[in-house]
């Protein structure tokens, strides 16, 4: 926390709170054990009390710590208000609240940051941002802008990616307020800024002429009063926007099966050739492998010979090699864990990974690749 004062009249206050280092103190003052790097925590050893510490701080009396400071920081205090002038007018100007998601370490999260960001700049429209807000989608006219390229919507919205040396980070604006997602070593952070809070709303009770109390929705405004709401919107604007996350795939370690099946490998010595998941004949060879007729019982050699070879050999030396080939391929398959054997048999049965990989690559082949050239 840090203070500054004008040295003018009417020597306005602005007071500056971190949160983080005010959860600092309360658990080392509660003797919780912790790790921190900068402004972040990567580790807590009890979050479940770290999260009801978090809760407490709205439920603060704020106020009278500010006015603790006020009467320290400014000495002319007192003659201002035998003045007549008041004391100050707590008002929030801007307001970050932030969730964080932490892994075990930083390669954890570097394993999916990619995925996750690619979702989020893709697939979140800017009706999508307004309603992470809980705003309603009104037919403002407007466009979203982002890095790439620029796409009619509605509202003043806009889409910022930036990639630095040591993170990344992506924010979506609506006017003054917008949502960042950005990492810090092992945490990936999810931040709503308020500076505008008149595009939110709070209730505010009032007495009828009867006497009775009546809640009424009108436009927030800055005071402190309305701290609790602020973390309210921006707690939910948080989870709305990690929940759309969730449904990101990532596909980053289809790139990683990817490359280990286009590159050879040396197994106890033998050397397994590479593959090329998207030719004609790794085509024929995993359609083969893949063929429903084996699926309970598994093959063996002479039954994807009937696959790969029509017609029946004409010559002994001729199944020889067939069997060989044959031979050759399964091994190859096997080196890259797409098929196993079956133990105490001859047979081999796809694996899971076989199932995904084969199949995926059959599928780009025959219509991913040709819908894509087509358009």
């Amino acid at each position: 926390m840090h203070i500054r004062i004008q040295t003018w009249f009417p020597f306005q206050i602005q007071i500056y709170v971190n949160g983080r280092e005010w959860l600092a103190r309360q658990l080392d003052r509660r003797r919780i054990g912790y790790v921190r790097y900068e402004n972040t925590f990567v580790r807590i050893d009890d979050l479940d009390a770290a999260r009801a510490i978090c809760a407490r701080f709205a439920r603060g009396r704020w106020w009278r710590t500010f006015d603790a400071l006020a009467r320290r920081c400014n000495p002319h205090l007192p003659l201002i208000r035998r003045r007549g002038f008041g004391s100050y007018y707590r008002a929030i100007d801007a307001c970050e609240v932030a969730t964080d998601v932490m892994w075990s370490s930083r390669r954890q999260l570097r394993a999916v940051r990619d995925d996750l960001f690619d979702h989020a700049l893709r697939t979140f429209s800017a009706d999508d941002v307004i309603r992470f807000l809980g705003q309603k989608v009104q037919p403002w006219k407007g466009e979203i802008i982002s890095a790439h390229r620029r796409y009619p919507a509605r509202g003043d919205t806009r889409t910022e990616h930036r990639r630095r040396p040591e993170a990344r980070r992506l924010k979506h604006r609506i006017r003054r307020n917008w949502i960042k997602m950005y990492d810090k070593w092992s945490v990936l952070r999810v931040e709503t800024v308020i500076n505008n809070p008149r595009d939110f709303r709070v209730v505010r009770f009032a007495r009828d002429r009867e006497g009775r109390m009546h809640g009424h929705w009108i436009p927030m405004n800055k005071g402190i009063g309305n701290l609790r709401r602020y973390l309210q919107i921006g707690e939910a604007a948080n989870r709305r926007y990690l929940d759309a996350l969730a449904a990101a795939r990532p596909v980053r370690h289809t790139l990683a099966d990817l490359d280990t099946l286009c590159t050879g490998r040396v197994i106890n010595g033998h050397r397994c050739p590479r593959l090329n998941p998207v030719a004609a004949p790794e085509h024929a060879i995993f359609q083969a492998v893949l063929a429903g007729e084996h699926a309970i019982h598994g093959f063996r050699n002479r039954d994807r010979q009937t696959h790969l070879y029509p017609a029946p050999a004409q010559s002994s030396p001729e199944a020889k090699t067939r069997c060989a080939r044959v031979s050759r391929i399964i091994a190859k398959l096997r080196g890259h864990g797409l098929v196993a054997k079956v133990p105490g048999s001859r047979l081999y049965r796809v694996t899971e990974r076989g199932h995904r990989v084969m199949g995926l690559a059959i599928r780009f082949r025959l219509l991913a690749f040709p819908q894509a050239l087509a358009a």
